[in-house]
């Protein structure tokens, strides 16, 4: 599974939820959905300005886990 660890690089570049909002132009409650791992996708687009405001790499921001029931 995809792990999204949006919070975590938020909280290392000290930037609010409301903030990065602003700056990528999506709304705090696409964002939210986002962050806490609720997304079903994201645009290239949208993954693409996320990194330029937080100055990371998308790996930074997506991490794949594999399920329980992947490694039977």
């Amino acid at each position: 599974m995809i792990v999204i660890n949006l919070d975590v690089m938020m909280a290392k570049r000290k930037m609010s939820l409301t903030e990065l909002a602003e700056r990528v132009d999506i709304t705090q409650a696409n964002l939210s959905i986002l962050k806490n791992g609720r997304g079903k996708a994201v645009r290239f687009v949208t993954l693409n300005s996320i990194c330029r405001e937080l100055n990371c790499q998308p790996g930074d921001i997506l991490e794949y886990r594999e399920d329980e029931e992947d490694g039977k």
